[in-house]
């Protein structure tokens, strides 16, 4: 979804989720569907939008109609003017496609931990335009309830990507799973590792959020399985780190040896990465040698 709807494609100064629509997602899955495709895993992490994937929906063909009959607008801030939803245009070759959605978080659609609250202020959104946000998909969901008896406001992660999640399980039938169970499943991460000495995983930080559905600890749990130890390799660790041990990290090592900024730890990440995952080999042969 980031490619197509995505923050990256919004300089700061222009980021209003009262305006930004998710419709270009919905032309990558029409797009899809045109090419054959009969099983498609969305990533809904990094959206601009807060749109209820209200524009995706559209591009696929569904009617979100005004009291007058007409589809409404573009953005977030249309949401409020939704009268009727109407999915007897809905691409048919959904109903044969499946979907699967890669949301690494439990947020609900609306309230204190909703996506307008929680994820609005990164895109643009101001104190005001959260609370609009908020009521337009809390209004958008009556809709859905009452047109499709689908109950969306109680679906943990149907707040992920502003909405998106809530709506491609409501219009696609799509069902929300982590993204690394997603992805171990596709990779057969465990017919992998199930043979394996070692494993090692890493990502850019690890910290005390690592056990909440990051790649290295999801890589451990599948390793645990079978008793295979894990390393973890991060570009920093934090105080709280040691939290991850009880989730099936062994150990965990740091690439940074000194202190410098941002823009030098990136510029010197492949000479630190490996002169850290040399060390690390070379304290395993020490082991082997006893």
């Amino acid at each position: 979804m980031a490619a197509a709807s995505g923050l990256e494609s919004v300089p700061p100064a222009q980021r209003n989720p009262l305006l930004t629509t998710s419709w270009g997602t919905g032309e990558l899955i029409r797009h899809a569907l045109d090419a054959g495709v009969r099983q498609i895993i969305i990533g809904i992490g990094g959206s601009a939008t807060n749109d209820g994937g209200a524009g995706m929906a559209q591009a696929l063909g569904a009617k979100l109609l005004t009291a007058e009959g007409q589809q409404i607008a573009s953005g977030g801030g249309a949401l409020e003017t939704l009268a009727l939803i109407d999915l007897s245009e809905l691409d048919s070759r959904l109903a044969d496609c499946r979907i699967d959605v890669a949301c690494d978080v439990t947020n609900p659609l609306t309230g204190p931990q909703g996506a307008s609250a929680v994820f609005g202020p990164q895109k643009g959104a101001t104190a005001q335009m959260i609370d609009r946000l908020d009521t337009g998909l809390r209004h958008y969901a009556r809709i859905i309830a009452r047109d499709l008896d689908i109950d969306v406001l109680s679906l943990e992660g149907g707040g992920a990507a502003g909405g998106m999640g809530a709506v491609l399980y409501a219009f696609c039938g799509a069902q929300l799973r982590p993204g690394i169970e997603i992805v171990t499943d596709a990779l057969q991460l465990a017919e992998r590792v199930a043979d394996a000495d070692l494993v090692i995983t890493g990502e850019g930080r690890i910290d005390s959020q690592t056990i909440h559905g990051k790649v290295p600890v999801g890589v451990a749990r599948v390793a645990k399985r079978f008793n295979v130890p894990v390393i973890g390799i991060a570009g920093s660790l934090t105080a709280d780190v040691g939290v991850v041990h009880q989730h099936g990290l062994d150990a965990v090592f740091s690439v940074l040896y000194t202190i410098c900024t941002l823009d030098e730890a990136l510029a010197n990440a492949a000479a630190n990465l490996r002169m850290t995952a040399r060390n690390v080999a070379a304290v395993l042969q020490m082991g082997d040698r006893r």
